[in-house]
């Protein structure tokens, strides 16, 4: 099937309304970029931040008319969205996996790699690897709060212990956990395309049958060592539920927290944890703690 897509810059019009007319004409995807260097960084419940310069880009397959398209902007929009558009077309491709074609395997720590499915496996002595395919998930060890995840865990003593990761995409922290040496290990996320991407990561890498897979709201088990990869806010809101879910002397180990947010985040988890070490790369950080006996 042909693709095309209309490209324009969002200008003062919201960007609510926009995607609303875009889904009326038949878009397939809705993109809205950055055409500037204005990070926006967790916004709150239900707000919907962009760029002061944003470039909205909606991708049609070719059973849509371009030209009506660009009227029913016009129309709906107002004319200066229809004369600052650009139509061209696209190449058919599977979008969600383009980007893997160039992720090579990483090493963590001394000993665990990271591989693509297809790619040839290290040849260091005593590798421990995890074969992953992230799907639509999470989590692949390039974006720097999972790779500092991993350089953690492989500097744990994991032998016989049981481990949560918590927002567990891909199943990647969990998965590693494991090959490291974990008896079991609970993966937890709200999306159920990182429940699927987790539970085929596990067979994929031969650990299956020692991991449990749940959604959010179901209660958590013990365990000896905590993972939560995901925001600042989430794990602030999260503390009492993640310190009660850390046994004694447990290893907590948060990440996707950014360097400036850390000291807010420590103290929520401090009566219950000493800092072991903060690991930084780039401006974010990874804070493993462990808990009081």
């Amino acid at each position: 099937m042909l693709f095309y897509e209309i490209e324009f810059p969002l200008a003062d019009v919201s960007a609510q309304r926009v995607e609303e007319v875009l889904l009326e004409a038949g878009a397939s995807s809705i993109t809205f970029l950055d055409r500037g260097d204005d990070p926006v960084l967790e916004p709150k419940p239900g707000e919907f931040r962009l760029w002061s310069d944003t470039l909205v880009r909606a991708l049609f397959d070719e059973s849509h008319d371009a030209a009506r398209n660009l009227h029913l902007l016009a129309t709906r929009l107002g004319s200066h969205i229809s004369a600052s558009a650009r139509v061209r077309a696209v190449e058919d491709r599977a979008w969600e996996r383009v980007w893997l074609k160039d992720w090579k395997p990483m090493r963590f720590g001394e000993r665990l790699w990271i591989c693509p499915t297809f790619a040839e496996p290290p040849s260091a002595p005593n590798s421990v690897v995890v074969w992953l395919d992230p799907g639509l998930a999470f989590g692949t060890g390039t974006h720097p709060t999972t790779a500092l995840c991993l350089e953690v865990l492989d500097s744990l003593r994991l032998s016989a212990r049981s481990v949560i990761d918590y927002g567990c995409g891909s199943g990647i922290l969990a998965i590693a956990a494991l090959k490291l040496g974990a008896a079991h290990a609970l993966g937890v996320d709200l999306d159920p395309q990182a429940r699927l991407a987790t539970r085929d990561n596990a067979v994929r890498n031969g650990v299956a049958a020692r991991l449990d897979i749940q959604d959010v709201g179901a209660a958590l088990p013990a365990a000896d060592c905590v993972l939560a990869n995901i925001l600042a806010g989430p794990l602030i809101e999260l503390a009492q539920v993640l310190t009660a879910a850390c046994k004694p002397g447990g290893d907590l180990v948060l990440s996707g927290i950014l360097s400036a947010q850390e000291s807010a985040v420590m103290a929520c988890y401090a009566p219950r944890f000493d800092a072991v070490r903060t690991t930084q790369r780039d401006e974010w950080c990874c804070i493993h703690a462990r808990g009081a006996y």
